[in-house]
């Protein structure tokens, strides 16, 4: 029996040493590869060509939204699963805007984990209950959102300048320059409507892509 071979992306070395544990269980599937960020990522996807890649959300420099669009420009074919704490709708749809077949979060049940790669591998896209949850929430109770508005990179970018990331530091990692990511930082704060940072800031509290600082005693 041929079995499914994934590529795990995600940078924290433990976390993918247990997931590649949970994933090897199964009979029909094997992890051929692993990468901790979306450049060695992107590398090993070519050198490897697995059948399906999970890839985390969060990781250094450019992240896997990012990722994803970077790999079906490469390859139209690929199968991707985002594989992330990110339990927000406006994740999800970004994902699946680059390119990406499902979307399972870190909270979800393991069973969820392994069902999604076998249901992206048999080209069918694959939501876990948590994030299905809350796409069908924003659909019902809320008005089009404008970060619906944002590309990809545009998304990613945000989510960068929410990391506290410098200019330099992102067109670092997007290989762009300094004058491109202002660029970008002007295009996202005018598509939000939003006139400085600290609008930004509160407007992305409100739709839950970043938390409060907690407060110390």
């Amino acid at each position: 029996m041929q079995k499914i071979r994934v590529l795990l992306v995600d940078d924290h070395a433990v976390v993918r040493q247990g997931y590649r544990r949970l994933i090897e269980s199964q009979d029909e599937i094997e992890v051929v590869g692993e990468a901790s960020d979306a450049g060695s990522a992107y590398h090993s996807y070519k050198n490897l060509t697995p059948d399906v890649t999970v890839v985390d959300i969060s990781m250094p420099g450019r992240g896997g939204i990012d990722l994803v669009r970077q790999l079906r420009l490469y390859d139209p074919e690929a199968r991707i699963l985002m594989f992330t704490m990110h339990a927000n709708a406006s994740y999800a749809e970004q994902a699946f805007k680059a390119g990406a077949q499902g979307y399972v979060t870190k909270s979800s049940p393991p069973e969820e984990l392994i069902g999604a790669i076998k249901t992206v591998y048999s080209g069918r896209p694959a939501l876990c209950a948590e994030i299905n949850s809350a796409i069908a929430a924003n659909r019902l109770f809320h008005e089009e959102s404008a970060l619906e508005s944002l590309s990809p990179r545009e998304f990613e970018i945000l989510r960068m300048i929410l990391d506290e990331k410098t200019t330099e530091e992102i067109a670092e990692a997007f290989s762009l320059s300094p004058k491109t990511v202002a660029n970008y930082h002007y295009a996202i704060k005018s598509k939000l409507g939003v006139r400085n940072d600290i609008e930004l800031v509160f407007y992305c509290l409100k739709q839950g892509l970043a938390t409060p600082p907690v407060a110390l005693n």
